[in-house]
């Protein structure tokens, strides 16, 4: 039988987003599952999701509480950490780290879901620009900030998009180094790869596909709940529960939050060079079939 080389954490990140050492006092239970992304690429639809699984269709999930970004730097490790703790329902939580800034435990589930790296920054750039001044004093203005502070961005989502490339994912964080540590271990047992036109395309199937992976039984008769709850009206309808403090950094609240859900609004904008210019990087810094999938949802 081959033996699994299951990854080790090889460095620590922080930034004005991230504090990677979130993880080094994090306990694990075996039946935990940690949602990844690189970030605006489905989470909160699979936290959404995930939630309707573990309970059944059920409504008024308060989920954003429930399934915790671990390692964003706010709140602090101490407020943070113990709040996971004294949860008793099975565990899902979220991550936008490289696998080698995390502590990777075998026992755990792991959910990487895709998107296109231009659907991403379309919808990272409306995330930021609709954020209110909470936002940004929760990030920098709490003690424990790395490097420089995130600004509000420019009137120019086109701008914003060939500055995050220029600079490999500024404001936040590289989409390369995010992608390629997960595609790495796609294989291990413990990973499901999804992908954002995939949700969209087939969400039915691909539910079943989670269920199946986090070794849930779908109860049939709730199966039209199920669905209902993670459609993005109901979603939009109901943003409260899956916008972090129920919308409180973003103006218009929650709603803003849960924005189109759509892909392609960047055709409108780009020009095919523009356009061919993050194909051109993701075939620089990608494999073959990881720019493939990551464009496309397609091995």
């Amino acid at each position: 039988m081959k033996t699994i080389k299951w990854p080790v954490k090889k460095q620590e990140l922080q930034s004005n987003h991230f504090d990677s050492t979130m993880w080094n006092d994090f306990k694990f239970r075996d039946d935990d599952i940690v949602i990844s992304t690189y970030a605006k690429s489905g989470t909160t639809w699979v936290q959404q999701i995930v939630s309707q699984l573990i309970f059944n269709g059920e409504t008024g999930l308060p989920v954003a509480e429930m399934s915790p970004w671990v390692d964003l730097r706010v709140p602090p490790k101490h407020v943070k950490l113990p709040a996971i703790e004294a949860q008793n329902h099975r565990r899902f939580l979220k991550t936008h780290l490289p696998v080698e800034n995390l502590n990777f435990s075998p026992k755990a589930k792991y959910i990487y879901i895709g998107r296109d790296g231009r659907d991403v920054i379309w919808s990272m750039y409306h995330h930021h620009l609709n954020a209110n001044d909470k936002f940004y004093e929760a990030l920098n203005e709490s003690p424990g900030l790395v490097g420089p502070k995130i600004e509000r961005p420019g009137d120019s989502v086109v701008e914003y998009y060939h500055e995050w490339l220029d600079k490999d994912g500024y404001p936040i964080w590289s989409l390369w180094d995010n992608v390629n540590s997960w595609w790495a271990i796609k294989d291990l047992p413990n990973v499901l790869m999804l992908h954002f036109n995939n949700l969209k395309k087939d969400m039915p199937g691909e539910i079943r596909k989670i269920a199946a992976f986090l070794d849930i039984p779908i109860d049939e008769s709730k199966w039209n709940d199920i669905l209902t709850h993670c459609s993005f009206e109901y979603m939009k309808e109901n943003a409260a529960e899956s916008a972090p403090l129920g919308g409180a950094f973003w103006e218009g609240g929650a709603k803003t939050f849960i924005n189109k859900g759509t892909n392609g609004r960047w055709k409108d904008l780009l020009s095919e060079e523009e356009a061919a210019k993050y194909d051109k990087i993701a075939s620089e810094k990608l494999l073959p079939e990881c720019a493939r999938w990551l464009k496309t949802g397609e091995y």
